[in-house]
């Protein structure tokens, strides 16, 4: 995969996340530590730490180099705004990924993760080579719901007690878009 970086606007820039984004990675998940325990998995103490976004950077540059993986940061005005992950990624006759993501709270209400969603899903597209893309939100989240929506992904179906959040097993709501039906053997 060969994952450039995307200007979304003037100001924005859509990029591959790198371990030297390891302090400000740590610095916004502090920031928004309160928050994102509402859709978010546990994450430990350790998760706040530089060293800790470190490693988990390292992880994942290793997983992009072995095409499991696409770790994404959203740059606005120079600072980390939000990341967006393809996860899972699998390709041959499936050709599917599950995509996530979250936006800084001091950044969202400007269109970051609608823009960034769509930028994504052109990327799993014409980068990763992928057919379809899945995403999931807790029920009660709509405005991640909308942005999904906007950019094409259909619900799909509802998964009871799908992901331990925030003390307690979360249904969620499925959703997927299928980005293309080009035939899989062909070269990507």
């Amino acid at each position: 995969m060969d994952i450039r970086p995307e200007q979304l606007a003037d100001d924005v820039t859509l990029r591959l996340a790198e371990p030297a984004d390891a302090p400000a990675l740590a610095a916004i998940q502090v920031e928004n530590r309160d928050r994102m325990r509402a859709t978010e998995p546990y994450r430990p103490d350790s998760f706040y730490t530089v060293e800790g976004q470190r490693e988990r950077l390292e992880a994942q540059v290793r997983e992009y180099t072995a095409g499991r993986l696409v770790p994404l940061l959203l740059v606005s005005d120079g600072r980390i705004a939000g990341a967006f992950t393809l996860s899972g990624v699998v390709l041959g006759p499936f050709r599917s990924a599950s995509l996530g993501y979250w936006i800084a709270t001091d950044r969202q209400g400007r269109g970051l993760a609608t823009a960034g969603v769509e930028r994504v899903c052109r990327i799993a597209r014409e980068r990763v080579g992928l057919h379809r893309l899945e995403a999931s939100t807790r029920l009660d989240n709509l405005a991640s719901q909308r942005v999904l929506a906007k950019n094409g992904f259909e619900p799909i179906g509802m998964a009871p007690r799908y992901l331990h959040i925030d003390g307690e097993w979360r249904d969620h709501r499925l959703f997927q878009r299928i980005l293309h039906d080009d035939d899989p053997n062909a070269a990507h």
